[in-house]
């Protein structure tokens, strides 16, 4: 596949270099080039940077970044028994529990959300770092979800790390799965203040969280260039800004809404759990006995 010239090698992290000093330096460097290729086009062309990762693959298959790699890549492209065995060899090789998370999210795509669920409770999980251990907690409360056990799924994450007032990485990500999985279950009045406090910590948009808080409000986005096939009105803003419409009127809610307004909301922020996850691992939560899936 084509590398553009401006894509050196140089890129790629020092520790995946370093991990391909084993090889000759012009296979390295060929390596290094479609790594760098995977790296770029993960996110809006899962396929092509799939197609890099094959390449690389096939050039330096006993290298464990280049299995790891190749492993995202098909993660990414939705072929999670692939990334799986990707996954699985990168950790036989270097005996890390790091893609321990991911690994757990491949058997939920395979259909498989009870092993997603072991995993979640085997001792790997003690081993993973902080952001590692709230990763798999969301990939639990996903899997509770695939199962139907909404409240199992919301009980799942409560922790520490939601209530938590600082804004760490993975804190946007956290609040919105718990907002979801509450508007799922019709708890639309908590699932509105915690995508608005996904809101207030998604400084990256890494999740549409606003877009999200926007629609529980009524807010529809209208692109002022759209015109109704039948207006000639010629004085509308030509620029191509956004208009904000609010669809529900004042005087369209019905009386019991209006009274809502008026009440205080309820605190809602989470307890952890009797048998939610603890600081050190994860605990296999039963929403079925304690009749309680980003």
């Amino acid at each position: 596949m084509p590398i553009p010239d401006d894509v050196t090698g140089e890129e790629i992290d020092k520790d995946v270099k370093q991990e391909l000093q084993s090889l000759p330096k012009g296979l390295a460097e060929d390596v290094s080039r479609n790594l760098v290729m995977v790296a770029r086009l993960i996110d809006e062309d899962p396929e092509g940077a799939y197609g890099y990762s094959r390449v690389a693959l096939r050039l330096a298959s006993r290298v464990a970044a280049v299995r790891e790699a190749a492993g995202f890549a098909a993660y990414a492209s939705q072929k999670y028994s692939e990334a799986l065995a990707e996954f699985r060899a990168a950790r036989r090789m270097t005996g890390n529990v790091d893609l321990w998370p991911v690994m757990a999210d491949c058997e939920r795509g395979l259909g498989r959300p009870e092993k997603a669920l072991d995993m979640a409770g085997a001792p790997e999980v003690q081993k993973l770092d902080k952001a590692g251990q709230v990763e798999m907690r969301l990939v639990a409360a996903g899997a509770r979800r695939d199962m139907d056990q909404l409240d199992a799924a919301i009980v799942t994450l409560q922790s520490p790390e939601l209530a938590s007032n600082s804004v760490q990485p993975w804190t946007a990500r956290l609040r919105y799965a718990y907002a979801d999985a509450l508007l799922a279950a019709g708890r639309e009045g908590e699932a509105r203040e915690w995508f608005a406090k996904a809101v207030e910590s998604d400084k990256d948009g890494s999740t549409d969280a606003s877009d999200r808080l926007a629609e529980l409000d009524g807010v529809e986005f209208v692109d002022a260039l759209v015109e109704d096939d039948g207006d000639t009105d010629t004085d509308s803003d030509s620029d191509g800004d956004v208009e904000v419409v609010n669809s529900e009127a004042p005087e369209a809610k019905s009386a019991p809404e209006a009274e809502s307004e008026s009440e205080p909301e309820a605190e809602s922020e989470p307890e952890p759990a009797e048998d939610s996850i603890d600081d050190d691992g994860l605990d296999d939560v039963d929403g079925d006995e304690d009749d309680l899936k980003g």
